[in-house]
């Protein structure tokens, strides 16, 4: 874990971030701007009760929390268990009833860089036929969505929905400043797909996932994001479930037909 930077420069950075004062963060976390300004410029050291009150109030990841823990001279708060370990079996099991429970729609787990953890039958029967190069040794879901050689060339609204992905992730990097997901960003837009139209012209509410299934039918998903409510483990906090839920009658017969067969 990184202990370089200085605790001060950390808080004074996610402050920035949530593009919030010193007196913003102060009142928030019921202490003065004085204090906030010391802290940031090292002439106070801070609480480890004072730490986790600036954490919460500044929505940082539990990962980002350990980081100014370690750098204040205090042990990690929040443990991270690799996905197989023994502490997260009654999570390992809730989400796989979870993702059994959604069939015949489909649904899987993805980890903080869009990493396949695990998924269902159905979302297994949509990616099959994609090179190993994109399986190997763990599939990424966004690369192989978008990349020429994976799914792009079965979405039929390739430029709606690389416009959405895109949007998506430069989100997440901007609330969680990772590294990997802003090259991961800059790699997907590298790759063809065209230009969407101006968002605000759309009359739809919801933006589809419109993917050709085996057969030429286009398969029209909407998709929902589940995250736990709770996590005290960073393994557990960020891994998300995306599902995906048929958005008219007729993909919601396909995916049926595709179950049984």
């Amino acid at each position: 874990m990184d202990t370089a930077t200085p605790f001060g420069h950390l808080l004074r950075d996610w402050r920035q971030r949530r593009r919030l004062t010193q007196l913003d963060l102060a009142d928030a976390a019921g202490v003065s701007t004085r204090h906030v300004s010391f802290l940031e410029t090292h002439r106070s050291l801070p609480s480890r009760a004072l730490l986790m009150r600036l954490g919460a109030v500044l929505d940082m990841p539990l990962r980002e929390r350990n980081r100014m823990l370690v750098s204040a001279g205090f042990a990690p708060m929040y443990r991270e268990h690799r996905w197989d370990e023994q502490a997260l079996q009654v999570a390992r099991e809730a989400i796989e009833r979870f993702l059994a429970a959604h069939e015949p729609y489909p649904a899987l787990a993805i980890d903080r860089h869009w990493n396949l953890v695990t998924a269902n039958a159905a979302a297994q029967r949509l990616m099959a036929g994609l090179p190993e190069a994109l399986l190997a040794p763990v599939p990424n879901v966004l690369r192989a969505s978008l990349h020429p050689d994976g799914l792009s060339s079965r979405i039929a609204n390739l430029p709606q929905w690389r416009a959405h992905i895109l949007e998506r992730l430069q989100h997440q990097h901007e609330a969680t400043q990772d590294p990997v997901l802003d090259d991961l960003r800059k790699e997907l837009a590298a790759y063809p797909g065209g230009e969407a139209e101006d968002p605000g012209a759309a009359e739809a509410i919801i933006v589809p996932l419109q993917l050709r299934g085996p057969d030429g039918q286009v398969l029209s998903l909407l998709g929902t994001t589940t995250v736990f409510g709770t996590p005290n483990d960073v393994t557990l906090a960020e891994l998300a479930i995306e599902s995906f839920f048929p958005a008219d009658p007729g993909t919601a017969a396909l995916l049926h037909a595709m179950a049984q067969a």
